[in-house]
């Protein structure tokens, strides 16, 4: 995919360009762990334990939100050709589950792993959190319905969190 070809201009109107810089960061968070600064050893059972709740409740939010969208799913900004508006399942309660089940699963992967890691998470989540905008700038252009729904469903990532 050259820059010049047509290829390379859709995979950018698309979104690509969010898509390579979200899997950086979550491959950044992987390979943290074998970063320093580690946790104080004191601290790591704690932090373990709470990285496994959010693990789990992050991976099952995720995947609560991919089964509600079925077809409608894409890593990208744009929705797929024929693909409706969603407002099942977790979508009811947040406008963007998938996000906030992948910064609970990274926040719990970080624990688990270092501060460098859950620095990582923190910058995938500000990633999203701006992704997650144009997303919505694209979602009202083609479904107008959208902006009413985005008034009746305020939180972002996480029910009454944000």
């Amino acid at each position: 995919m050259t820059r010049g070809s047509s290829r390379w201009g859709e995979f950018r109107a698309n979104g690509g360009l969010w898509v390579v810089a979200q899997f950086a960061l979550m491959a950044g968070i992987a390979a943290a762990w074998l970063l320093p600064p580690d946790w104080p050893e004191e601290a790591r059972r704690p932090l373990e334990i709470v990285g496994i709740v959010l693990v789990v409740v992050g991976l099952g939010l995720a995947i609560w939100a991919h089964r509600s969208l079925g077809r409608a799913f894409t890593t990208y900004t744009n929705p797929p050709a024929g693909a409706e508006r969603v407002e099942t399942g977790p979508y009811r309660l947040v406008r963007h589950p998938m996000y906030g089940g992948g910064i609970l699963l990274f926040s719990g992967i970080s624990l688990e792993f270092s501060i460098t890691s859950l620095v990582l998470t923190v910058s995938l989540a500000v990633l999203w959190r701006a992704k997650s905008a144009a997303e919505e700038r694209i979602l009202v252009a083609r479904f107008g319905e959208y902006a009413a729904y985005r008034q009746r469903t305020p939180r972002r990532f996480l029910p009454g969190i944000y």
